[in-house]
């Protein structure tokens, strides 16, 4: 399945693939559900079209007991090297860096909570760090993983301009004030010494590999049906999301990274895939009938932290624009990605 979704992403023709050949990729985060995606991709790469030059995937962890089992067909593999270490502390690598993924980053709603900080260091410190990183190496374009969640609470349509409020004594707004100042260092640092930052904002991103228990809605939904439970609403479920599967998101990253103006940020998500958290559950039941399952719905417990994005008019004109289309509709996606787990 997985090689199925890699094969789509290096046969896109949107892509010069040729840019990585012998670069050295640094992927920050690379244990997480996007940038593992991403190095994984690139490492496929190198097996087939990249094969005579490859390029090597430096992918930065915190874990590395949890590193060698997210990559573990490929440890035998030169073209990866796993380094440990905290990315909120400066970085010095033995190559010359050509091109920063910064994705480090807890993206789980339950260390809004009970971590804050551990949110906070790696947007801002661990930002900092991967920037003057850039400044003494030859970098030719660095990609920002911000997220949907800095334009705080807006009820209108979603583009790049569009803002709302974020209350900064609020818990929750570690995640979306942390990446919104990641941003604006992104941005200060591409003024001051013109270096080739792009920034990508992703809305819900689902796929293989992602963690069943973080906390995430739908999250929860591919759980419930794994596990052969009814899928259980806490909310009245009315609000509505826009959902892209993780082969369609990886390649607009890879879009933006090398086709993205620089400083500039790409909303990333579906316009076409948008749903009520209500629908969702029911899409998500009937994929699997044989399992019988019904949503229901009860309280919310108390360590539930909704998310502030009330809308989900979100636009991807300026994605659009590089020549990005989802091909994977939310019926297929989830049901790739339920059968992944059984």
């Amino acid at each position: 399945m997985l090689e199925e979704d890699f094969t789509a992403i290096t046969s896109s023709p949107l892509i010069n693939w040729q840019l990585f050949a012998n670069a050295n990729i640094l992927i920050t985060g690379a244990n997480g559900f996007l940038p593992a995606y991403m190095a994984k991709t690139l490492l496929n790469l190198n097996a087939t079209l990249l094969k005579h030059s490859p390029c090597r995937v430096l992918a930065l962890v915190r874990n590395y007991k949890h590193a060698r089992e997210v990559f573990a067909p490929y440890l035998d593999r030169q073209d990866l090297v796993l380094i440990t270490q905290d990315v909120s502390e400066p970085l010095t690598l033995p190559y010359p860096i050509h091109y920063i993924i910064h994705a480090a980053s807890p993206a789980s709603p339950r260390f809004y909570k009970d971590a804050p900080l551990s949110v906070i260091y790696p947007n801002v410190l661990g930002t900092i760090n991967m920037l003057n990183l850039a400044r003494t190496n030859p970098v030719r374009s660095i990609l920002y993983f911000s997220s949907g969640e800095v334009y705080g609470e807006f009820a209108g349509s979603i583009d790049e301009n569009a803002y709302g409020i974020v209350d900064p004594t609020a818990l929750r707004s570690c995640y979306a004030e942390s990446k919104r100042m990641g941003e604006n260092l992104c941005i200060a640092y591409g003024s001051e010494y013109g270096l080739p930052i792009k920034i990508a904002r992703p809305f819900h991103t689902y796929g293989p590999g992602m963690k069943l228990d973080d906390g995430r809605v739908f999250a929860d939904f591919v759980r419930s049906v794994v596990m052969g439970q009814d899928i259980v609403l806490t909310s009245s479920g009315e609000a509505k999301r826009s959902f892209l599967y993780l082969s369609d998101a990886t390649l607009a990253y890879f879009l933006i990274l090398t086709k993205g103006a620089n400083n500039e940020a790409y909303n990333v998500a579906n316009e076409q895939g948008v749903v009520s958290i209500k629908e969702l559950a029911q899409i998500i039941a009937s994929l699997f009938p044989e399992k019988g399952l019904k949503v229901r719905f009860e309280p919310p417990n108390e360590s539930y932290m909704p998310s502030p994005i009330l809308s989900c008019d979100v636009k991807t004109a300026k994605l659009n624009a590089l020549g990005f289309s989802p091909k994977v509709s939310i019926e297929e996606g989830f049901s790739k990605t339920i059968r992944s787990y059984l």
